[in-house]
């Protein structure tokens, strides 16, 4: 049994005891499909959550007012069965994406993510070639033809002017 973190929570969010989350999966609406979560070695169920501005704002129950929601901050929310969870298609944890090596459709070498960097409108994979230099990818399927976690790789089509 696997403990997975979602993300970290960063403060209330208004006076009903909903946290905001800095969450640490790609698509936020992975978190739909979850109905409990471990907090600081507590379990809540997860009564809601929605998107908003690349946060996640969750209700969890049993946190009913702002001040129960502030005491939290701080703490990371964990799916403790990350066995029986399963991401939604096209949906991947930044932990599984960092690290992977990036090649063109040809197979030619491009480098390694080194980070994702997570905006309102698409995610950007920070990339490192070979010699150092980093640039960033948008991570949308113009771009991101294929993510393998098997092989650990990602395949894309850059267009110039896109890498240094």
């Amino acid at each position: 049994m696997e403990t997975l973190k979602l993300g970290k929570i960063t403060s209330a969010a208004g006076i009903r005891g909903e946290v905001r989350i800095y969450p640490y999966v790609e698509d936020l609406r992975a978190f739909e499909e979850i109905a409990s979560v471990r907090v600081g070695g507590q379990e809540y169920q997860l009564q809601s959550s929605r998107g908003h501005k690349g946060m996640v704002i969750v209700k969890l129950g049993g946190v009913e007012d702002r001040n129960a929601a502030e005491r939290l901050r701080g703490l990371e929310l964990c799916l403790c069965d990350a066995d029986d969870w399963h991401l939604p298609e096209d949906t991947y944890l930044i932990r599984d994406l960092i690290g992977l090596s990036v090649c063109t459709r040809d197979g030619a070498s491009v480098g390694t993510v080194t980070d994702v960097i997570q905006n309102p409108g698409h995610d950007l994979y920070e990339i490192c070639d070979e010699e150092g230099v980093k640039f960033l990818l948008p991570a949308v399927k113009e771009f991101v033809l294929d993510i393998d976690l098997t092989d650990g790789r990602i395949t894309v089509e850059l267009i110039e002017g896109m890498k240094g």
